[in-house]
């Protein structure tokens, strides 16, 4: 939802009504996996994708039903590896869409409040966890926060309903499935992937525009004035703070949704942020420089007291191995060192 979030927002306190239509289920191969959503107002405006090809004809139409009548509807498309391509999908395969109507357009109080919530929690880059009663002959939504609380109310599934929702949660998992024998969509919004840069210098700049395009929120810190100056970068991270980096680390809630990637080759600078880096629960940790370099900082963090396991979460040096040399070959590096770890981490 994140990627047609402002759109629907825009629309919800506009007053536009529309309908949602959501990839609940995919076999074989898909362009949009499962929690994938597109958004059709009742002036057949769109937005988002649920395949990217002809499917989205067959969708549009459906949601416009399930917007005028108010009643959800479960839809299936199978196709052959023949007319795989024409369908929107890299080869044979099925998908399974979920087309409802807006809860905030229900009448429904509850489902507004939901929506509410909802909203609320992404605009604060807030963890939650949607339910969808997937047989219901009207909308009919739970929402969950990592801390166990909820808004709505489905009586005696409730327990188990909760339960379902923090183990999808954990897993970052969003997936159709049985609670209590009833079929339910569990959709997980974690909190945006966060990366830490320190270091504003040339690589910096590339990192960033990224990591913007892949959704992370992104912070940089440099103690350097000349480097932590705002007009230096054509897209500005989300916070440019011109401090020392363990003074700013030590503020900041380290978790394992946060990546880091020190590139000043200062150890003044690097050393104390690594310090608090490798004691954190943080999910990657990158330095740039040499082999050289990284088996002097190696020993200087050994020499500090810091165990090799501990030294061995540092990716140094840092980056796949693509034969970077131009500071956009070097971020691009860093970059896919950390989809893939990040990948890895969640698909296993």
């Amino acid at each position: 939802m994140r990627d047609i979030f402002e759109t629907i927002s825009h629309w919800v306190s506009g007053n536009k009504p529309f309908a949602l239509a959501t990839v609940i289920r995919t076999w074989g191969s898909s362009p949009r996996g499962v929690g994938s959503m597109m958004a059709v107002s009742g002036e057949s405006e769109v937005a988002g994708s649920v395949s990217g090809g002809c499917i989205e004809g067959a969708v549009i139409e459906e949601a416009l039903k399930a917007l005028h009548s108010g009643v959800p509807r479960r839809l299936s498309f199978g196709v052959s590896d023949e007319t795989a391509w024409s369908m929107g999908l890299s080869c044979g395969g099925k998908i399974e869409v979920f087309v409802e109507k807006h809860l905030a357009f229900t009448g429904e109080a509850m489902e507004r409040r939901i929506w509410q919530s909802l909203e609320q929690a992404l605009r604060r880059n807030d963890p939650a966890i949607l339910l969808t009663h997937l047989g219901a002959e009207k909308s009919r939504h739970l929402l969950f926060f990592p801390d166990s609380s909820q808004v709505g109310d489905w009586g005696d599934m409730n327990r188990a309903a909760g339960e379902q929702a923090l183990q999808n949660y954990r897993a970052r998992r969003s997936e159709a499935l049985q609670i209590e024998a009833e079929p339910v969509f569990v959709q997980v919004f974690p909190r945006k992937d966060r990366l830490i840069v320190i270091g504003a210098g040339h690589i910096c700049i590339p990192l960033l525009k990224f990591a913007r395009e892949l959704d992370f929120e992104t912070i940089v810190i440099d103690p350097r004035k000349t480097f932590a100056a705002v007009e230096r970068f054509p897209e500005p991270p989300d916070q440019l703070l011109c401090s020392w980096p363990d003074e700013v680390l030590s503020r900041i809630e380290l978790t394992g949704d946060t990546r880091a990637v020190l590139l000043t080759h200062d150890p003044k600078i690097d050393d104390p942020a690594l310090h608090i880096l490798l004691k954190s629960e943080v999910a990657y940790v990158g330095a740039l420089g040499s082999r050289k370099t990284h088996e002097k900082r190696c020993k200087r963090l050994e020499e500090a007291g810091f165990s090799a396991e501990m030294i061995a979460r540092i990716r140094g040096p840092v980056g796949l191995d693509i034969g970077a040399a131009a500071p956009a070959e070097i971020a691009l590096s860093i970059m896919a060192e950390i989809v893939q770890i990040k990948n890895r981490r969640y698909n296993t």
